[in-house]
């Protein structure tokens, strides 16, 4: 017999069937048991009233988590789980399991249907990320996270042994991405990137999953902004669509995604959390976690929007390949984009032309030598360009409302961490 998924045990209503998976309860009350099953999808009650049917697991020793076979009829039941359940079925241990789990199932562990709920979110994400793009005619590329210098000057990197050369793990697919545009026009990457800054924040890991996009013929950063716009609803509608149950099961609050997102200038933002709360934030060169969160609480307030645009960040916190405003030169064609007061995508407008790169370079007193392979690309004809990146995790960090991304992150590494 085929085995069928928790999911589509509604399927087969009247009908005998073959289910697999976890123990994940086992209730004995008098005459009566019931054992609720766990797979990769979600769970069914099965409901014994003959305890010899469950007799192969107690001569087993078969506690919590054993892995199981059941056959048996679903029954259409309002009060069970699902509204389903599996009457009397005959029970096949695979993998018994003899000693108590470390963890108790009700607390959040990986196994746990909430915990469950996260990670197919995520992957959810992903395929939106993807669709939306494709749809676009992007193409999807693969770069190395072995690469011989920083991409993002003046972050710190984690410096490895190449064969007795100098190497590092890739802080971003940024120059890779950025080439590609030569090649294809519309790229985009899903990734690993490592950051060796000594963070020990709540919205901080050194290895997170980077949703790397970069695209050629644009006329400025704002045409960047709409595309991240368009790829962060597509990724929401993606999950709507697919994983209502999920979201349900977490309890997640939906955000929606205006068209276009509302937007403020670096400059004026510094100047509105002057002027409505009384600190003077004017002339530093970066945006603090709390005047983000201001800013997406004045978002809320004036637009009705969990979003919002900062655009025209300082040359001297971007990056040296960005682009800087023609307008005003202090200032760059880049931006963030805030979700629920957190930064959650950076990107902008990047420099195309080889001279351009050498001048900027200069005046940022790096040495041209190790991004040399990378300026090759443009000494022969790259067009406009730009790009962005979305942080998966802090996507789902604020999506979810977790107080920390480690509990929305598979694996975290953090400082401390480098072991499951």
């Amino acid at each position: 017999m085929k085995r069928i998924r928790t999911i589509e045990a509604k399927k087969h209503i009247g009908q005998t069937v073959q289910l697999a998976g976890w123990v994940h309860n086992l209730r004995r009350l008098g005459g009566v048991s019931f054992l609720v099953l766990r797979d990769g999808w979600g769970m069914i009650q099965a409901v014994f009233e003959d305890e010899m049917r469950l007799s192969s697991l107690s001569a087993a020793g078969a506690g919590l988590e054993s892995v199981i076979r059941l056959e048996g009829e679903i029954v259409a039941f309002e009060q069970a789980p699902g509204g389903v359940e599996l009457r009397n079925p005959d029970v096949e241990i695979i993998t018994p399991v003899t000693e108590s789990p470390p963890l108790s199932l009700n607390k959040p562990t990986i196994r746990h249907p909430a915990r469950q709920a996260v990670f197919r979110l995520a992957a959810g994400a992903m395929r939106g990320f993807r669709a939306t793009l494709n749809a676009r005619g992007f193409t999807e590329i693969q770069s190395p996270k072995m690469v011989a210098s920083a991409t993002e000057s003046g972050a710190n990197v984690f410096q490895l042994d190449y064969f007795g050369r100098p190497a590092y793990l890739a802080q971003s697919p940024q120059f890779y991405k950025q080439i590609m545009v030569g090649v294809f026009e519309r790229v985009y990457e899903v990734g690993p990137v490592f950051r060796a800054e000594p963070h020990d924040t709540t919205r901080h890991t050194n290895e997170y999953v980077s949703l790397d996009v970069e695209f050629g013929f644009i006329r400025d950063h704002f045409e960047v902004m709409a595309l991240a716009r368009d790829v962060i609803a597509g990724i929401l509608q993606e999950l709507a669509m697919s994983h209502a149950s999920d979201l349900a099961l977490i309890e997640a609050a939906m955000p929606e995604v205006p068209d276009p997102i509302p937007h403020i200038h670096f400059h004026d933002a510094q100047q509105l959390i002057f002027e409505m709360h009384g600190v003077d934030v004017r002339g530093e060169p970066d945006l603090s976690p709390q005047d983000e969160r201001w800013l997406g609480q004045w978002a809320q307030t004036e637009f009705g929007s969990d979003f919002l645009f900062v655009t025209g960040y300082p040359m001297i916190k971007r990056p040296f390949y960005t682009h800087p405003d023609p307008a005003r030169p202090e200032f760059s064609n880049s931006f963030d984009l805030l979700f629920r007061g957190t930064e959650l995508i950076t990107g902008g407008q990047r420099l195309h032309l080889h001279a351009d790169y050498l001048a900027a370079l200069n005046r940022a007193g790096f040495s041209a030598e190790p991004f040399e392979t990378y300026l090759e690309a443009f000494r022969y004809g790259m067009p406009p360009h730009g790009g962005f990146a979305i942080g998966l995790e802090r996507l789902l960090m604020q999506l979810l409302a977790a107080p920390n991304l480690r509990l929305v992150t598979l694996f975290p590494r953090d400082m401390q961490r480098l072991a499951p």
